[in-house]
Parts: structure tokens; sequence; C-alpha cells
């Protein structure tokens, strides 16, 4: 990667919005069906193929445990990532991070299970999925900046909601892969070949984001900030050294929406399929309902950011999710299919409403000149808080104090974010003085 050549901005190449729009988006679509894959994976397969299983929750918590290693990585890609993506450019970060996780997920459906190598089957899974963290924790950010430099004034919240769009798309198309192959093919079948099927055809999808990013030109904003000198040599300190309270308040006000969403992703498919009983034919359709319901309030939530601003948008679903964390026993304790879906609904809805508007939120923390690494940081930070052992904790929680406490802990989850978004205005003052 060579750096985004200098020169007067005006001159500079213009991206359609067409293409900008589409490139962010293809992009987290492809990164998050890999990484939902795994997730779903992590439930339903790798329990029994890749750790022993004379104990059933051991294993599903040993998979767990690899699920986490991603949110670790996350951030060391972000560092990475950021560091060129804010020193070389938007658009040559963009390519290398989705490489990185695209190689890595195709690399998991060619594994050899426990049966077969014994503790290097874990092993292996553990490296793939550091990969997969890597780019991921590169991919993000880029994204969004690719997305929200590029857009004109006034409508910052709804370019920077279509990278946000690509979680349920990915979701969606990552969990209609494995219903379709459940539904074509017997448990054995699926066990022994069918579940790396969609690790396998990942490839075919990161094929067409590449040649959708080598497309596009270096966002305006970028070539701002070459013309004008204003790149540091080490972006990392920059973010920790000027704008560490930042990166601390919205690292904090990011944990309510990463909660909420690996609690209703990972955490209820496995106490659906376990506790409660349903079959994973049952179940996954449940989810996918209310993942459309995901992706249809993100929209909304960007219109709604646009008009009144990201941070109101932001409070608002805080405090309708620490209310929605009392709804786990009544509604997904009960156990029957009309309550978890009303369930899975609302929650999904209230996830789209802090989802959308968070990109823009976190880019606009920073400035242009470490912007990269300072949202993607932010983020994935936020990752390793909210999400990274959330299914962990939640079925510890569920196993040891009921299906109550899951909910109580996403409440306190949302309980500190809210504290965190009142805060970041006073911590934005004392950044610019």
């Amino acid at each position: 990667m060579s750096p985004a050549p200098s020169g007067a901005s005006a001159a500079a190449p213009v991206n359609s919005k067409a293409r900008v729009l589409f490139a962010s988006l293809i992009g987290t679509t492809i990164e998050f069906f890999d990484f939902y894959i795994y997730a779903t994976a992590a439930v339903i397969v790798f329990p029994t193929l890749f750790f022993p299983s004379s104990d059933p929750t051991s294993a599903t918590l040993q998979s767990f445990a690899t699920f986490a290693i991603a949110f670790f990585a996350r951030p060391v890609g972000a560092a990475i990532f950021g560091h060129y993506g804010d020193r070389i450019g938007r658009k040559a970060t963009l390519v290398a991070a989705l490489m990185t996780m695209g190689v890595s997920t195709v690399l998991i459906g060619v594994l050899p299970t426990y049966a077969q190598v014994g503790i290097l089957a874990p092993l292996l899974l553990a490296l793939c999925r550091l990969g997969q963290g890597l780019g991921l924790g590169g991919e993000w950010g880029g994204a969004v900046l690719l997305a929200t430099e590029n857009a004109p004034e006034g409508k910052k919240a709804w370019y920077g909601m279509f990278p946000q769009l690509g979680a349920p798309i990915g979701f969606i198309c990552a969990t209609g892969s494995f219903l379709l192959l459940v539904e074509l093919l017997s448990d054995a079948d699926f066990l022994a070949w069918g579940w790396r099927v969609p690790f396998l055809a990942s490839a075919l999808l990161v094929f067409v984001g590449l040649y959708v990013r080598l497309k596009i030109h270096e966002t305006p904003a970028f070539q701002k900030a070459i013309d004008r000198h204003e790149r540091v040599r080490v972006p990392i300190a920059t973010v920790f050294g000027s704008h560490l309270g930042l990166l601390v308040l919205g690292t904090l006000g990011a944990l309510a929406t990463f909660t909420l969403f690996y609690l209703m992703t990972v955490f209820t498919l496995s106490y659906g399929t376990g506790t409660l009983g349903f079959t994973r034919e049952q179940f996954l359709p449940l989810q996918m309902l209310g993942v459309v319901f995901f992706g249809l309030t993100i929209p909304i939530s960007a219109v709604l950011a646009d008009r009144y601003g990201q941070r109101a948008v932001l409070v608002g679903a805080s405090l309708a999710i620490l209310a929605y964390g009392f709804a786990f026993p009544p509604l997904f304790g009960a156990g029957t299919a009309v309550s978890v879906g009303l369930f899975l609904i609302v929650g999904f809805a209230l996830m789209g409403l802090t989802y959308g508007p968070l990109g823009t939120a976190l880019a606009e923390l920073f400035p242009t000149a470490v912007r990269y690494t300072g949202a993607s940081m932010t983020f994935n930070l936020g990752g390793i808080v909210g999400a990274s052992l959330a299914p962990y904790v939640a079925t510890s929680l569920a196993r040891d104090h009921g299906i109550a406490a899951v909910g109580w802990y996403l409440s306190g989850a949302a309980a500190v974010t809210l504290v965190a978004l009142l805060l970041i205005p006073l911590a934005r003052t004392r950044a610019a003085r």
C-alpha cells in the first residue's frame, strides 16, 4: 500500500453517491455475514465437532470462549488498520481488512475436527477466529468513514447508517444459509460437511466486495487532511494522549448496543434451543423475524438522528433498553413461540434504534487525522466490554440465578451507557481546549 497522492483537494475525483453507499454497505454485509456464521456455528456445530463432548454445557462454554477471542483481537485490528487508514488512506486499508476477514473465514471451512486431530482442532479454530477479529476491527471504522466523510451536510447519520445495515443483512444471509442447509440435509450430513458450506461460499462474496471497493476514490475529508498536512505520525498515540476521555466514554456509550445484540443472537439461540426446548428449525426463523425489525428501525433511527442529533437518539434508545431488561422473565422465560417471537421483535427493534446512529456518533468524536483509529478503537473496545463475554456471562447467570438475572445484566449495561452519553459533551469541551 502506498500513500494517497497529495494535491489540491478540488482536483480529487468525486465518488458517486450510489457507489459510496453500496461500497460501505457491501463490505460490512460480507464482514458480518462471516462473523455471524461463526456465531451460529458456535452454538449448533462447534461444541460437538471441535471440543470434547463428554459435558455438553462445558463444550458450549468453551465454544463461546473462542467466540470471545475475536472481540479481544478487534482493538488490535483497529490499531493496526486504523494506523494505515489515518496515514495512508481509507480505501487501501478497507481492502486489506476485507481480505484478512475473508481468508480467515474460508479457512474455518476446511479445518479438521476434534475427532480427527484432537486438541489441535480448537487451537486452529481459535487462530482463525483471531484473524476474523483482526479483520473486523479494521473494517467497520473504514466503512463508516467512507460513508460519513462523503456525506452532504445534514445527511451524515443517513449516510452513516448504510454500513450499519450490513449487520441485519449479513445476519439474515448467515442464518438463512444455515436454515436452508438444515432443511435440505440430514443431521449427519450437516455435521459431516454441510456446516462448512457458508464458510467456503463467503469467498465469492469477498471477491464482490473487493471489486466494488477497488473502484472507489479516497474520501474528500481525508484528502483535505493530506493537503493541510494534518496527518499525525502515530495516530493511536494521539488518540490515547489527547482524546482518552472521549475514547473511554465512547466505549461505554456503545456498551448497551453490544450487550443487547449478542444477547439477542448468540445467547437466545443457545438458551432457546436448550432450556426452552425449541429446535433449530423453530428458533432460527423467530430470530430472522426479529432481525427484519432490526433492519427496519436502522433507517428510522438515522432520520431521527439527522433531525434531533445522534446523542439524543442514543439516550432515548438506551432508556428503552434499560426498561426492556425487565421483559426477560415474562416474555422470553415464558417459552411460547408467540412470547419469544414478540421478545425478539422488540429487542431487535431497539437494537436498530441504538445501532443506526452509533457509527456516525463515534466517528464525530474524533478529528479527521485520527478518526479511523479513534472510531475503530472505540467501537471495538465497546465490543470487548459489552459483547465478548456476554453469551458466556448470560449463560452462567441463567444457569445459576435464572433468566431474570440476564435481564438485570442488560439493564445494568444500559444504565452505564446512559451515564457515558450524558458525559460526552463535557469530555468534548475539555478535548477542544
